[in-house]
């Protein structure tokens, strides 16, 4: 990176927590309430841009693009559900929160059940989020090895010092408010980095050419009608399984939870969930537009075999370089050949040649299989150079481009997008950890009763032990196949669970909270089975499942063998 790079990084991070501190200098009246909730004061624009950037870490603007430009846009459909979850969310759920003016989405349950509903599910949430923000921590970890070749294990830990001492600062109320600018900042990133992929092609390739282009080696296809069990991303599976995720996500998961019960009023806490839900859809096309934006740019510019700096280090350091080397001759005459098919395709396109460029079309398809052959030979000499390794360069995409194609000054803006999105999901995940912690364990089970001074001391150091954990887990992270994807198969193996119970004591009142507790216990244990025993490809499918599992069974426990009157 150049001094320019430098500068715009640290002003643009250094402006952020200024701005944090500065916007809640008067919400925070150092009691453990303000700490954890904020002054529940925050008008609709403010919740919604919140919760999109507790959502949109920087595993979204790392991994999303990778996926775009390996699979093309079929990963939007993973987002149709969300206008659904939050239209039911801020219809049915969002008025029962409100009316008990509760700090976690747990308390209820104990209001609803009982004091073990209220821990179990507290505990299942500590949990799966732990694991989450092990991963938000660790994907821009990822940046700064590649810029800088830093231990990753010192890395993590520099990083999750920085977000600790960023989260005690002012609470949650500091959290929401920082999370503002930093939306702008990582939207207004995404359409720079678009509009520069396009600036750099070609000058007879505009965004309708750059579109038809990905279009011949099916990166444009949207949406895909065909049911598949296996198949993670299709329509049914993003309207249907996600739909699932996202209800319980936004619903029982205190990180967001905490954002829209920090609102103003009913109203505006309603506005902010509906405004995140219909512009989520569109700002995650972007996302995947600018991966598949890259991989029209790397048809007119030769693209590494493998995007993996680490991976491709270790094949250098082994028996298998020279045979890595030959795939790498393989793939320039490839892009040779592709970028005279591309030359066809385009001046056909304009000419209106609709023979000549059926022929391009399918001499460049022919032309991406054998390039993505050569990709899959190149991940075997990966694994046989070290078994240990990730083949999987997916993660690697975007950064690679960053760092290597676009001018002196927009990296440091691209840096900094990614950092703050980074930065913002784990100060809420934090946030959520620590609230979770103090409100639904410690205060409630351990030490009932104390000061309000106690509270407030106890909060912050939960902050530094949660902070200490994940960096502990994101020490041992994997890249699994993709960051996006790895962060939505813990959500599952949870998230169902975590559902059922909460629409069990919405909807079934005659249920008490013996029948749910033994329901979920169950439920939770066939899921975790099936999920590592048997399957993890129908991950978003387990939340549906999960969910239905604990209300049949909670209905019929309660049934069966009449609990008693729990329910209220």
């Amino acid at each position: 990176m150049q001094t320019l790079d430098w500068m715009v990084l640290i002003g643009t991070l250094a402006f952020i927590v200024f701005y944090g501190i500065w916007k809640t200098r008067k919400d925070f009246d150092e009691s453990s309430d303000d700490f954890l909730a904020g002054k529940r004061n925050l008008r609709w624009w403010t919740i919604g841009l919140s919760i999109m950037a507790t959502q949109a870490s920087a595993i979204t603007f790392l991994s999303t693009p990778g996926q775009g430009y390996n699979d093309g846009m079929q990963f939007v459909q993973f987002y149709f559900g969300m206008p659904i979850a939050m239209i039911f969310l801020a219809i049915f759920i969002l008025p029962i929160y409100y009316k008990l003016h509760i700090t976690t989405a747990y308390e209820y349950l104990e209001q609803r059940f009982d004091l073990r509903m209220r821990s179990m599910t507290a505990v299942l949430f500590l949990i799966q989020r732990g694991f989450s923000a092990s991963i938000s921590i660790y994907a821009p970890s990822i940046i700064l090895c590649a810029v800088f070749g830093w231990n990753l294990a010192a890395t993590n830990f520099v990083m999750a010092i920085f977000v600790i001492v960023y989260t005690t600062t002012g609470g949650s109320a500091a959290v929401s408010r920082t999370q503002e600018l930093q939306m702008s900042i990582m939207l207004g990133g995404l359409i720079t980095a678009f509009f520069l992929i396009l600036h750099n092609l070609p000058e007879n390739v505009g965004v309708s050419e750059a579109w038809q282009i990905a279009g011949v080696t099916g990166k444009t296809q949207v949406v895909d009608w065909s049911f598949d069990w296996n198949d993670r991303y299709n329509f049914w599976s993003g309207v249907l399984g996600a739909t699932f995720l996202f209800l319980s996500y936004f619903g029982t998961d205190q990180s967001q939870v905490g954002r829209y019960l920090s609102g103003k009023s009913l109203q505006e806490s309603r506005f902010g969930l509906l405004f995140n839900g219909f512009v989520k859809v569109p700002m995650q096309f972007l996302v995947l537009s600018v991966g598949v934006m890259v991989f029209v740019y790397f048809q007119y510019h030769q693209p590494p075999l493998h995007f993996s700096d680490s991976n491709r280090a270790k094949v250098a350091a082994s028996g298998q370089e020279a045979a890595f080397r030959q795939l790498e001759t393989r793939a320039d005459s490839i892009f040779a050949l592709k970028s005279v098919a591309l030359n066809d395709f385009t001046q056909a396109l304009h000419n209106g040649e609709t023979d000549k460029e059926t022929v391009a079309r399918a001499t460049i398809q022919n032309l991406e299989q054998q390039n993505n052959a050569l990709h899959k030979e190149a991940q075997t000499l990966i694994k046989a150079a070290d078994p240990a390794a990730d083949p999987s360069d997916k993660d690697y995409v975007f950064i690679h481009y960053v760092l290597r194609h676009i001018p002196t000054g927009l990296v440091g803006l691209m840096l900094a997008m990614i950092f703050c999105a980074s930065w913002s999901t784990t100060a809420s995940e934090l946030s959520a950890l620590s609230a979770t912690s103090v409100s639904d364990i410690y205060r409630r089970s351990i030490a009932p009763g104390r000061d309000d001074h106690h509270y407030l001391k106890a909060s912050r150091w939960a902050t530094v032990i949660w902070g200490g954990i994940i960096l502990l887990f994101a020490t041992y992270a994997s890249l699994f196949d993709n960051l996006i994807q790895a962060v939505n198969m813990i959500g599952s193996i949870f998230y169902g669970t975590l559902l059922g119970i909460f629409f069990t004591a919405f909807f079934l009142k005659k249920v008490g909270g013996r029948a749910v507790f033994y329901a979920a216990i169950v439920t939770q244990a066939i899921i975790a089975y099936l999920f590592f025993c048997v399957d993890k490809n129908p991950y978003l499918w387990y939340n549906p499942l999960g969910c239905g599992l604990v209300m049949t069974l909670a209905w019929t426990l309660e049934k069966a063998f009449s609990f008693g009157k729990t329910a209220k």
